[in-house]
């Protein structure tokens, strides 16, 4: 599996669905085919990024 985002290939499986990216620290899932990506704040809670980069990031880079 390969980070969405930064496309780094040391990522890990948190869950269902549910993956971890040990380059990029990002989080994200998998659901129907579509990704959400999360910032992970702090004090471990999960910032959704939808907002920043669009539901359908992935599908626009090149």
């Amino acid at each position: 599996m390969y980070c969405p985002y930064c496309k780094s290939k040391t990522t890990g499986k948190l869950g269902t669905d549910h993956y971890y990216c040990w380059d990029c620290f990002v989080e994200w899932t998998v659901e129907e085919g579509e990704y959400t990506l999360y910032q992970v704040e702090e004090d471990g809670t999960l910032c959704c990024l939808d907002d920043l980069f669009g539901k359908q990031w992935y599908l626009e880079e090149g």
